[in-house]
């Protein structure tokens, strides 16, 4: 028996419905007993069915995992170790972490750093994994870091990117729609909070030169603004499109100042990347960041908080402990 979230395609369209057994976990080399999950923004997308993200029809939703591992027939793990997953196609193109068992490609999991709890990890999950990859990106560009801008400061991976650009040494301004959020971005390393209108605007080509780099998790009009903005030499790092998949820009800013528009892919992401991004984040992330971001629910509350997520009442990360409801 697996108690977990199944989503089912209806004529009347998606039907959620939290189950004592969600069946067969499917397919992979690796049986992980799910502890701790995630609600990310894909999560919040898969429980209104949207076909982008839910590619199979059933679907255990839920793109991060935190558990054991119960079953291996991959030599690299071994039952009772303690392991983490972060996108890989979990609950998109197969079952994921919203019950209290999955089955997953080996390949893909990375170790919990003996620093990190299970709550923590699941704490940080894609949101925080994406931002330590862009703040990766940012160091092999060798970006400066005296004045670099976090768009969707008040989100997941913006919260984060804050707390670890600020680890780093940078100088942060922090962008946000969310004014009542500006002294939790300032705790958390923001040097300075503009509105989020600042940049969500149509732009010029070309703009003053004013930050050295940047981390995206908007896109759209948002980004192209950040381009236009950056100074010569500087890295942009892309991971996001809430404000929209077009970008309306030109080639001036990579051609006349040579940024560099960085792309970061947290879902199809190279092993020993993964591990030099959770080595990082165990090494530069107070258990206390991860605490002021990070809000807790069970999994009976997973459904009411991707949909508070799509509405705009969350701020941070929200933590799944897939078991405490049935404890």
């Amino acid at each position: 028996m697996t108690r977990g979230w199944q989503l089912t395609r209806g004529d009347d369209g998606v039907d959620a419905r939290l189950l004592d057994d969600v069946g067969d976990p499917g397919a992979g080399d690796v049986t992980v007993d799910v502890t701790w999950s995630g609600i990310n923004y894909k999560d919040a997308l898969a429980f209104t069915g949207n076909p982008g993200v839910m590619r199979i029809d059933p679907l255990v939703p839920g793109i991060d995992l935190v558990g054991r591992v119960s079953a291996s027939d991959d030599e690299r793990w071994s039952i009772g170790d303690r392991v983490l997953l972060n996108g890989d196609g979990a609950g998109e193109t197969h079952h994921g972490g919203l019950a209290e068992r999955a089955r997953v490609s080996g390949g893909a999991l990375v170790a919990v750093p003996d620093s990190v709890d299970d709550r923590q990890a699941a704490g940080i999950g894609t949101a925080g994994f994406t931002a330590m990859l862009a703040v990766l990106s940012l160091e092999d560009h060798h970006a400066e870091l005296d004045s670099v801008v976090v768009t969707g400061a008040s989100g997941g991976v913006g919260s984060f990117a804050i707390a670890l650009l600020a680890r780093a040494g940078a100088t942060v301004i922090a962008s946000s729609g969310r004014p009542e959020h500006a002294e939790q971005l300032r705790r958390l390393g923001a040097a300075e909070v503009i509105d989020r209108g600042e940049l969500d605007r149509e732009g010029r080509p070309l703009d003053t030169q004013t930050y050295s780099a940047a981390i995206d998790s908007v896109g759209g009009r948002t980004l192209a603004t950040v381009l236009s903005r950056t100074q010569q030499g500087g890295t942009v790092a892309a991971c996001g499109l809430a404000g929209g998949t077009e970008l309306p820009t030109t080639v001036m800013p990579f051609i006349l100042r040579g940024v560099t528009l960085a792309g970061i892919n947290s879902v199809h992401c190279p092993t020993p990347l993964r591990e030099r991004a959770w080595q990082r984040l165990a090494r530069d992330l107070d258990p206390d960041v991860i605490d002021d971001i990070v809000t807790e629910v069970t999994l009976d509350g997973a459904r009411s908080a991707a949909d508070d997520l799509l509405a705009g009442r969350v701020r941070g990360r929200i933590a799944v402990d897939v078991r405490g409801a049935s404890r």
